[in-house]
């Protein structure tokens, strides 16, 4: 009986190399940069802002007044400005963006589906600034004279279609975000329909399922969280959009009610303000960013939380 002679001098992969220690330190490294980053901001905002926080405290979330005469500064107007434009982009785009990356992933040929996308992202690398003059000179005044005016004399009666409309108001500047955030619910939800596997596809196909019902029942079910994230990543932009929302809601400070009136988001009150504004009213803005922040963080912890809970699926 032979005996094979002992093999030596391999390198053994008890301890890991170097360079793997240093990718693993470097990337843990950055990604605790990125919290501390945020951590600073919200510092910073905090610190700069603490005399209004002294002066009117929960009072500052609260209050419904913007008056820089008499120094009494609330943040409501603007909340509620900043909360009713996302929600009228999010109810516009998410059916068309959600349908739109349907029909590019599932029943669109190459010919079509390729100049198509690279048109819509194409109108994600449009400027604000230069969507916020089409707005001024082409969307509002098409607005209150067509849709504004028919939904005033039909709806006029509830609050939240009263009248009048002058053009620029928060569903104005509702229909700018819209088309802002759909290249990002339709790029992202594109990717996330095009990643299911095919097995989904054949099994209902083999059922005898048409390709409408596969499309419906089959893919989007399989990929509705990553759907939904992206849905939520377009209304994280729609909460920060400035310049855009600046120049077709109004700027006027007062809660609006009805979806014609002028108003203000957050970031549009900053960034008209801020560079005349000095003392307890400067204290005032930053302590609304710092609103601001929270209210984008609250919203992707609430959306991470719901991805997570869809991904599991119902009753788990």
């Amino acid at each position: 009986m032979t005996t094979l002679p002992r093999v030596t001098g391999l390198p053994t992969r008890r301890s890991p190399r170097r360079g793997d220690r240093a990718f693993v330190l470097g990337t843990r490294g950055f990604g605790f940069l990125i919290i501390g980053i945020l951590v600073a901001i919200g510092v910073v905002l905090v610190v700069d802002s603490w005399p209004a926080w002294q002066t009117f405290g929960l009072g500052l979330v609260t209050g419904t007044q913007w008056d820089p005469i008499r120094e009494i500064y609330g943040a409501v107007p603007f909340v509620v400005g900043t909360l009713y434009t996302s929600a009228i982009a999010l109810v516009l785009a998410t059916p068309i963006g959600v349908l739109t990356a349907i029909f590019l992933s599932e029943f669109a040929n190459r010919r079509i589906a390729t100049p198509l996308t690279f048109t819509i992202e194409l109108l994600a690398a449009i400027p604000s600034v230069v969507l916020g003059l089409w707005g001024i000179f082409v969307l509002a005044p098409l607005l209150r004279d067509t849709l504004d005016a028919f939904l005033i004399s039909t709806l006029g009666w509830l609050p939240m279609f009263a009248g009048p409309s002058y053009g620029f108001s928060i569903s104005t500047a509702g229909i700018i975000l819209a088309i802002m955030i759909l290249p990002t619910i339709v790029s992202i939800g594109r990717e996330v329909l095009r990643s299911v596997p095919n097995a989904q596809r054949e099994a209902m196909y083999g059922l005898g399922a048409t390709h409408w019902e596969v499309a419906t029942k089959a893919v989007l079910p399989y990929a509705r969280s990553g759907v939904i994230g992206a849905v939520i990543l377009g209304l994280g932009r729609a909460l920060g959009e400035t310049m855009a929302v600046t120049m077709v809601i109004g700027n006027k400070d007062e809660t609006p009610i009805s979806v014609f009136a002028q108003g203000q988001s957050i970031a549009s009150k900053i960034a008209v303000t801020f560079n005349e504004s000095t003392g307890l009213q400067s204290q005032s803005l930053i302590a609304i960013g710092f609103i601001l922040l929270v209210m984008s963080l609250l919203l992707n912890v609430a959306a991470r939380m719901l991805v997570a809970r869809t991904a599991r699926g119902p009753g788990r």
